[in-house]
């Protein structure tokens, strides 16, 4: 459950909303609270004594007016009811569950197309299918896009992207998130490589941004073809589960190569992406709950890579006692446990926001809070494949660990680690250079970074978990820890290997002795 359940206040308290989701699509929320929302431009009922002052009004005013009033209409009744029976709200009511109530400020609101082929100049829509603008998410400056699915399928055209690419300009230049909501068919075919050109200009973007500021992508509908590239730029992604898709090619195009029959949901669902591919962060049952989740994302991330992680108070206090951190951890070095026990005695309120959990779930990444400090959140999980390191989890914490170097956010990092997972399939795919982008990233933050041992820490992957030697701030160890190249057995039956019989009545004794070795005491000389 969702604990950020204000986020969804806006939503509660709009029965257009209710009616067009369902009451099963909302998270199981409580609250005693009502708050009303409007659009920035929403057009209220004038007063007697503004009736009279209406008389005298300028009707370029009054043009400009109804103009404004036809835009917020998108694709028309139809097509908007049409959103609806699919379960999906429009592009203008995700703003409105978003952001914070009365605070959206569109821009670009009266640009239209300028195609005039096949058949384009016989009608446009004011917005050419996004809405674009800023607002605030907890009192904070976000900038943002949504895509219009009622409008020519929300598909990109030149001035389509034109208005993105604008909107992400002053993002930078202000030092704001860039939130992107995502729902669209793709380049629009009647503007040809326009439309092709549009998208790179907001590849450039994406890259330009890269780093400066946070950028969420938060697909809502299908992306496909060459629009999948701006969300996989981003720094988060997340998706619906059953409505939303993304794939460079479509169940047609596999069909027509391969002879594959495939639906778009096995070749490009949320299930797909958060557990397979790792494409997105995170998948949730409905629109609802993936913009909650956004705000709370939000609540743990700098505006941009000069300012600091928002700080909030927390009940938890810092001198809690955690009794139960004597017992999680067992004695016997083949037994698993679940790290997200060790985490939740550790981090405020015994939560951590997690970042794709179903991924190399050999390794835990997520956000948390230490005294009201947002940490960034890194540990191997005993639980799955012994917590080894592999291809996927290296990717999965070193693209992690860079973003929180990026943005001024402390890791901290649980260690439980055999080693790298042995096998061909895994050396043919290239471990080794995947695992160094692991290296690579602890050895290039520069953000403080301290790691905790709880049980085992060996060979090739010590040396990469944030190790003392990698300039790692704070090295800590459980009183049981082990560090070595690798266990105690093994390494004995490589000492003594082609030795005596009689030599080998000695293997117990060097054993106790390589053991000791391997303490946090003699480790820490």
């Amino acid at each position: 459950m969702l604990r950020q359940a204000a986020s969804l206040l806006p939503v509660l308290a709009n029965p257009h909303l209710l009616a067009a989701l369902g009451t099963n699509a909302l998270p199981h929320v409580s609250t005693k609270h009502k708050c009303g929302f409007r659009f920035q431009h929403t057009l209220e009922a004038p007063s007697d004594g503004e009736d009279r002052e209406h008389e005298h009004q300028d009707p370029r005013h009054a043009r400009i007016e109804a103009i404004r009033a036809k835009a917020m209409e998108g694709g028309g009744t139809a097509r908007i009811d049409a959103q609806h029976k699919k379960g999906k709200l429009t592009a203008r009511e995700r703003i409105s569950v978003l952001l914070d109530p009365d605070t959206f400020l569109e821009s670009g609101t009266f640009v239209e197309h300028r195609c005039r082929d096949f058949g384009m100049d016989k009608g446009s829509f004011y917005g050419d299918g996004v809405i674009t603008g800023s607002g605030l998410i907890a009192g904070r400056p976000v900038y943002l896009y949504s895509q219009d699915f009622t409008v020519y399928g929300g598909s990109l055209s030149e001035t389509h992207a034109a208005k993105i690419c604008r909107l992400m300009d002053r993002a930078m230049k202000a030092g704001a998130p860039i939130i992107g909501l995502n729902d669209s068919g793709g380049a629009r075919i009647q503007e040809g490589v326009m439309s092709l050109a549009g998208y790179t200009e907001v590849f450039q973007r994406n890259v330009d941004a890269s780093g400066v500021v946070p950028q969420i992508s938060c697909i809502m509908g299908p992306c496909a073809g060459g629009a999948v590239y701006s969300p996989a730029l981003t720094d988060f992604v997340f998706m619906v589960r059953n409505s939303s898709y993304m794939f460079l090619t479509g169940p047609e195009v596999v069909k027509s190569v391969t002879m594959e029959d495939v639906t778009q949901e096995e070749l490009g669902g949320a299930e797909v992406h958060t557990s397979r591919s790792g494409v997105a962060h995170g998948a949730w049952n409905n629109e609802l709950e993936l913009l909650s989740a956004v705000r709370e994302l939000m609540t743990y991330l700098p505006l941009n890579n000069r300012d600091k992680p928002p700080a909030y108070h927390s009940p938890d206090p810092e001198d809690r006692p955690c009794p139960m951190l004597d017992r999680i951890i067992p004695e016997q070095a083949e037994v698993p446990y679940d790290m997200r026990d060790v985490l939740a005695e550790v981090v405020d309120d015994r939560y951590v926001f997690e970042m794709i959990p179903d991924y190399a779930r050999n390794v835990i990444s997520g956000f948390a809070r230490l005294g009201g400090e947002t940490v960034g959140i890194i540990a191997n999980n005993p639980l799955v494949l012994a917590g080894v390191l592999d291809i996927d989890a290296a990717i999965k914490a070193s693209r992690f660990i860079r973003f929180c170097d990026s943005f001024n956010i402390p890791i901290v990092t649980f260690v439980d680690v055999p080693g790298y997972l042995p096998g061909t399939h895994q050396e043919h795919n290239g471990v080794i250079r995947n695992g160094a982008k692991l290296l690579y990233a602890y050895a290039e933050a520069t953000v403080p970074k301290l790691s905790v041992i709880t049980r085992k820490a060996y060979g090739g992957a010590y040396c990469v978990m944030s190790s003392q030697h990698l300039r790692g701030d704070v090295n800590l160890a459980w009183p049981t820890a082990e560090v070595a190249v690798m266990g105690s057995k093994g390494a004995v039956e490589i000492i003594f290997k082609g030795k005596s019989a009689e030599t080998r009545q000695h293997v117990s004794v060097t054993t106790v002795k390589y053991n000791h070795q391997n303490t946090p005491v003699i480790s820490s000389i």
